[in-house]
């Protein structure tokens, strides 16, 4: 174990989590020795952690049997905090700072009922701008946005995905094949560069939120105007890189491993 795991142990709150853990993966309450069992303790080690969870509220104890199971608190404290209002307030800041340094909008997508839905928008500051309505929903198959999203899906749900999809089903087997080979590439390069399917002198510059361990949550994308004569120093590239650097601080900000 690396020095600085051994640093910042906490074997109490370690234990207590493993309890939860373990007791959200059982379907039937369980005795102090079946948990303890169930999580490599001693009966005696876990008593008092037992004792706290009940107190706390976050498991229950049948008066009968002596069981325990997890209460209905973790649920609570998970449905206070919607992690879509969570995914916009660590973004707002860089999202911004973002559309400032390019002098270009960019907004923030997730998947929503096999549509991509915009949860987030920047504006330019230049008195020139590309505006991106929060909450419009938009084709998978047809955004940058979209195929960044379905290209970091597991495979089962990509493929549940695109059957439900009437555009997709709608190719030929032709560019059918062709859109399944951007995906691989999407996936490959880690970011999208493509003039818009939905409109003209657009160019989307699309890269993932979260694609390390927790899974793609989400998709940045500058939607970049190319008649514009404003900061013409900026090429794609240049765009692409402002962008990576901005999902990695939103990625900072809610936390998300990149191991």
């Amino acid at each position: 174990m690396k020095d600085k795991e051994v640093k910042y142990q906490a074997p109490a709150l370690d234990k207590g989590l493993d309890i939860l853990e373990y007791l959200s993966s059982q379907s039937i309450p369980l005795s102090q020795t079946e948990i303890a069992t169930g999580i490599d303790k001693s009966p005696n080690e876990i008593y008092r952690m037992l004792m706290s969870l009940e107190s706390r509220g976050y498991i229950l104890r049948d008066e009968v049997s002596g069981k325990y199971r997890l209460s209905l608190k973790l649920f609570h404290l998970s449905h206070r905090h919607s992690p879509v209002d969570e995914l916009r307030k660590a973004s707002q800041y860089p999202l911004e700072e973002l559309a400032n340094t390019i002098m270009q909008s960019c907004h923030l997508s997730i998947l929503y009922m096999n549509q991509v839905m915009v949860v987030l928008h920047a504006k330019s500051p230049g008195p020139i701008a590309l505006s991106i309505e929060e909450g419009n929903l938009f084709p998978l198959p047809l955004t940058a946005s979209g195929k960044v999203l379905l290209s970091y899906l597991p495979d089962i749900e990509q493929t549940i995905a695109l059957n439900g999809n009437t555009i997709f089903q709608a190719f030929s087997d032709k560019e059918k094949a062709k859109f399944m080979k951007s995906l691989i590439e999407i996936k490959d390069k880690g970011a999208y560069i493509r003039t818009s399917d939905l409109a003209a002198g657009v160019i989307d510059i699309s890269v993932p939120i979260g694609k390390g361990s927790t899974g793609i949550i989400a998709c940045l994308t500058v939607s970049s105007l190319t008649a514009l004569n404003i900061n013409k120093d900026i090429n794609n590239e240049d765009i692409l890189a402002e962008a990576i650097k901005c999902a990695e601080k939103i990625e900072q900000r809610i936390g998300i491993s990149k191991n």
